[in-house]
Formats: structure tokens, sequence, C-alpha cells
């Protein structure tokens, strides 16, 4: 290991070196250090490298000198900077395509007449209509993911942001919500004009008639109030709260846009407002929406088929492992299949459903010959498909919250010995495609942050990492020289399945390039400390984990876990990759930003997206 990447302070018992440990305050009241903040000898030792150097002066270290422009711009670009510019781009398009477009509408001589009958508000329509079609060639694109999963392996990904594509498909999708409801509301005005000089409307509940007429009798008015329904059921159910907990509800009303598009074809086929001279209606003027949408339409439609042709390769179950704590297993073989660690796959059953297709991580390593995926069983599909695969978690022990099945997992069933009086249902795979987590090999150093049950996606990552060090199954090297895993959750037994793994890893890691920690931030009962700390006193291993590592109780200081690293790792790319709840996310973006030198250590952030 070179001489920058040595394990830092080796503790003692000396008072000296327990001072600097960062779970250990220095100023107490009385003067006197309480002796229950103390680790244990056997525990100091057991620290791991990071650990070990987490001291209050490598906090101190980091400079305070104030950055010019050019740096604070270099710092910017590191995680924010791409993002960011590529947005601003796309707002700086549509603003662009909004004033051009008012100025071509509010001046073209060949709509005269429209505008002396309608005045600004028809300008101010047809301009929100381009911006509408300007939206629609970017709306499919970020769901084509067979496609940003090409381009993401690209030079291209240094400056688009491909890993937030369902971030643009959102954002795109507003701005048609913003865009058809500027829309509608100048049409109403246009609509009321028009009732208003309607000739056989001499009253006012004739001028309302007519309003109305003009809103659902007309070919205009019709397919534009389908649209807006359509488009209002997509959005109701795709709001997060409510696409979380009914995700089937959110999959069959998204599949609206199929109407949406149809009528938005169809809408502007009507002629309803000439133009001053002929031609009045040719086809370069009128139901011009099927122009923009060709190219994402195409490679959405190309996308579909992809998906039906590997849907109907040889895909089976070989393997259902029934976890503790709601989690099953799936391992599935599938031929013409080459998966990259950090992926993920659409999954789909026919037997509980034909159509729903559900995203989940592999948790498999690229040197397995099978894919497999890990599946808490909350919601109905994921209850519907564990019944189906024969998995019972029903049937667990009132008095047991993490069911019957050992710490291991229960194997439910193999392709040869299926559960009994059940057959291994049908799946389907769509995949794999890229995230965030895929670019894990481009860097010398990594800090994986998993909380909960956001520890999944890193499975894949650790287990390839494991055969890459140890060149098993003719993996390929790996130019990682240091992974730093760091588990945050509740409870410790919220992802039992995972404990094999780390226990594999830690036994083969003899040269300690993968430190783990794990913290555990649940209030723990003063019975079950007490139990803690007399087990822990005098072992190898930790009482809760049986890990060498020991447990750490409350949340990570992330302060002195990204300058501890910065330390240990000087003029480095760090890969900092995280899967877990948002708050935590923005944390830990902050604090890459905050540590990282243009000249110096990097960290670039990346998190998992659905």
């Amino acid at each position: 290991m070179p001489p920058n990447r040595s394990s830092g302070l080796d503790f003692s018992d000396g008072k000296g070196a327990l001072d600097q440990h960062p779970d250990v305050p220095t100023n107490y009241a009385g003067g006197s250090q309480p002796s229950h903040l103390q680790r244990n000898k056997t525990e100091r030792r057991r620290l791991q490298g990071l650990q070990r150097t987490l001291t209050t002066s490598s906090i101190s270290n980091t400079s305070s000198k104030p950055m010019g422009w050019h740096q604070k711009f270099d710092i910017w670009m590191i995680n924010d900077g791409g993002r960011q510019l590529f947005f601003g781009v796309w707002i700086f398009l549509h603003l662009l395509v909004a004033v051009f477009g008012f100025i071509h509408y509010s001046l073209k001589d060949n709509l005269r007449t429209a505008r002396q009958l309608f005045g600004t508000t028809f300008a101010i329509a047809r301009t929100a209509a381009l911006v509408l079609h300007i939206d629609v060639i970017f709306i499919l694109l970020p769901v084509c993911r067979n496609f940003i999963s090409m381009l993401r392996r690209t030079p291209l990904n240094d400056f688009i942001p491909f890993d937030k594509n369902i971030t643009f498909h959102k954002a795109t999708a507003w701005s048609i919500v913003a865009g058809t409801v500027v829309h509608i509301l100048a049409h109403m005005v246009n609509f009321a004009k028009l009732a208003m000089l309607d000739p056989n409307a001499k009253t006012t509940g004739q001028r309302i008639a007519a309003f109305f007429a003009a809103n659902f009798l007309t070919g205009p008015g019709a397919t534009g109030w389908i649209m807006t329904a359509a488009l209002g059921v997509m959005v109701f159910f795709a709001i997060e709260k409510r696409r979380r907990a009914h995700f089937e509800w959110f999959w069959y009303s998204h599949h609206l846009f199929i109407v949406f598009f149809i009528c938005w074809q169809l809408h502007g086929m009507f002629c309803m407002i000439k133009p001053d001279r002929p031609p009045y209606c040719s086809f370069n003027t009128i139901g011009v929406f099927w122009r923009y949408w060709l190219v994402g339409g195409v490679i959405w439609i190309g996308e579909r088929i992809l998906r039906e042709v590997r849907s109907r390769h040889i895909t089976y179950i070989s393997k259902v492992i029934q976890h503790p704590s709601n989690v099953m297993e799936i391992q599935i073989k599938k031929e013409k299949t080459t998966t990259r660690a950090g992926q993920y796959i659409f999954l789909s059953c026919p037997e509980v459903s034909y159509f729903q297709w559900h995203p989940f991580t592999l948790t498999s390593a690229p040197e397995e010959d099978y894919i497999s995926v890990h599946i808490r069983v909350v919601g109905d599909f994921t209850k519907a498909l564990a019944k189906a695969v024969g998995c019972d978690f029903d049937s667990k022990d009132k008095k047991s919250e993490k069911g019957d099945a050992p710490a291991g997992g229960k194997v439910v069933g193999t392709v040869a010995n299926p559960p009994i009086n059940r057959t291994l249902p049908r799946v389907m795979v769509d995949g794999p495609f890229g995230s965030a987590s895929e670019d894990f090999l481009n860097y010398e150093t990594i800090l994986l942050v998993g909380a909960g049950i956001g520890v999944t996606p890193f499975a894949s990552i650790l287990k390839s990492i494991w055969y890459r060090m140890n060149n098993f199954n003719h993996s390929k090297p790996t130019r990682l020289s240091k992974v730093y895993f760091t588990w945050v959750i509740r409870d410790f037994g919220t992802a039992e399945w995972f404990h094999s793994l780390l226990h594999a890893i830690e036994e083969q890691d003899t040269s300690n390039r993968i430190e783990i920690n794990i913290y555990l931030t649940a209030k723990i009962k003063e019975d079950d400390m007490n139990n803690i700390i007399v087990q822990d006193v005098g072992a190898e291993k930790d009482a809760i984990t049986s890990l060498r590592a020991p447990t750490h109780f409350g949340r990570p200081n992330w302060d002195r876990v990204f300058s501890s690293i910065a330390e240990k790792h000087p003029e480095t790319d760090v890969g900092v990759f995280f899967c877990g709840p948002a708050v935590l996310s923005k944390n830990l973006k902050q604090m890459s930003n905050k540590y990282s030198q243009p000249q110096g250590t990097r960290f670039f952030f990346g998190k998992e997206n659905f």
C-alpha cells in the first residue's frame, strides 16, 4: 500500500491517542471523561483505517483560504456544472422559441384577420402551442432506457447528465402542463370573443351556449379537452407519493399518453382558424405534431419492440430464497444477457400481470452465471409475485417480526425442485440498464453509502469488486485501490440477506482494500445495550454484526469522513455513490462539493435514479 494510503494512527491504550478519537469528546463537565464513552481495547484495535484517522486534526486541516472565481467554477463543474448548464440551455431554448414565436405570430402578414378578431390572445395561444411542440421532442427520449444506457457510455456522458433522465422527463412534463394551461386560458378568451361575435347568439344564454359549443362540439375543442383530461389523470397519479403508494395506478394511467398524442395530432388538423390567403390548410401548416414527435417516437417504438424481443428470450427462475424481514431473492437464468455491476432491470411476471414492468436493482455480479434481484415485499405487485414464486411471509410467528427464515435465507424452490404443489412462474426481463453506480470502475477510490434497504445496489458492486480483486471466475482486474462502504441503518435486521456478503468480503479481503462501516441510528434499549457491552469486551468480532469492524451508534460525521478520505487520498478522484432518502443525498452532495479541491482530491457524487 502506498505511503499516502497508510492506515494512519495506530491506537494504543495511551490517553493521547484516545483523546483524538472522534467518538470520544474532549471537553466534559468536571474535567473527567466518562468511562462508558471509551471504546474498549479490542474494539479500538478492530477500527478500520478510515475510522482510525477520523481525528479532530483532520478537520482542522481543511483550507480556509478564500477561493477565486476560477476555483469556484472548477468545483461547481465537478457535480453541478454539467447538469445545471444542460438545464440552463434547455430553459434558454424554451425562452428563445417563446419570444421568436410570439413575434412571428404577432407580425405575420398572413394572420391579420385572426389577430383583428382575437387580439393578443391569438398570438399567445399559438406561441404556447409552438413551445409544446418543442417539449414533445424531448418527452419520450428520457424514458428510452436502452438509448440512454448506450449514450452514457460515450463522451457525451461528461457533459449531459444522462443519470438525471427521469428528472428531465419530469421537467419536460411540467413544461407541457404549464404550456397547456397558457394555451387553454388564451383559447378560452378566444372562444368567448367568438361567442360574442356570433350573429346567431343575441342573448346572454345563446352566447354561453355558443361558448360551450366551441369548446365541446368543434374538433379542436373536443380533442383539446380529451387531451387535457388525459394529461390531468397522468399527472395526478405521477405525483411522487401517489406513485409510490399505488404504482399500478401510475403505470396504467401513464399509458394515456397514447390517447394524448393521437388527439394532439388531430387537434391541429381541423383548420378552425384559417390564414388570410391560400393555401389555407395544406399539410405543411396543419397537423404538424408528427414532425416533432417523430425522432423520440420512433426510438420509443424501437425500445418497445426490443422489450418484446427480449421477453421472448429463454428466461426462467433458477432459485427462490425467502429472507427475513420480508425480503425474497429471485435468481434468474437468461440467454443473451450481459450485465455490469450497478445496473438494474425491469421485471414482469405474466402470472401476476402481463403489462406491468417494475424496476429492480441487480444484486448479482457480472462474474456470476445468473442474474438476481432482492425484492422487499411491501406493495400489491411484490406480494402477488412472492405468492406466485412460493414465498409465504404471512405464516410467520406473530412474536417475531422477521419471520421464520434463517439469517442466510430459506430456499423456497429451484427449477429442479419447485415449491410444493406449485410450478415456478414465467418471468420476463427487460434490460439491463445503466445507472450512476455503474461508473464505479472509473475511480481508484470510491465511497459507497447505503441507507436501509438502499444498500441493494451495492451488493452487485461489492461482489464484482471482490471477484476482481481476488481474480475469481476469470474476472478482469480493477484499478480500484480502496473502497469505503458505509451502511446507515435503523435496524440491523432490515437487510439480513446482506450480512453473508459482508462476512465473505471481510474474510477474503486480506489486503484491507474494502473498509466496512455500519451505523445504527435506532435507539437501543438499555438491556440490549448492556448485553452488547458485556459481549463486546475482549471479543475479536462485533457483538451485533459478527464482523471485525465495530458497529457505530448514531449518524456518521460526514465532515470527518470526507476530510479523512481527502487526507488519505490526495490528488485523487473519489467516486461517491449513494442510494437512499433525498435528505441524506442532499447532505452527501454538499459534503462532496465542500471537500473537493480543483487541484487536489475531487469527490464526484452519483445517486441511484429509476
